[in-house]
């Protein structure tokens, strides 16, 4: 079970152009980043693995949505498994 914190911010992550705009976030512990596919004819795969945190969107079509909740505080690093340079720095301060 996800636990989003009462009130949290979504904090909306664009993936165009084989880039994640921004790329990097502050965000506290709980609030909800949002990835979304922009790009009309790619495929994109956000995942995050970390010995404190892990995610995986799988396969994102184009126009598609995906949302993490960073559970744990630290610095992440979100990557696409179909692009290897592609990479959103996330740092989650706890509350």
């Amino acid at each position: 079970m996800t636990v989003v914190a009462l009130g949290a911010q979504t904090y909306r992550v664009s993936q165009k152009g084989r880039a994640f705009q921004p790329g990097s976030l502050v965000i506290r512990r709980g609030e909800v980043v949002e990835i979304v596919n922009d790009d009309g004819d790619l495929l994109h795969h956000a995942y995050v693995d970390s010995p404190t945190f892990s995610f995986d969107s799988g396969d994102q079509e184009p126009g598609g949505k995906t949302q993490i909740v960073f559970t744990a505080p630290g610095s992440f690093s979100v990557l696409c498994g179909i692009h290897p340079k592609m990479k959103l720095a996330v740092r989650v301060e706890d509350r």
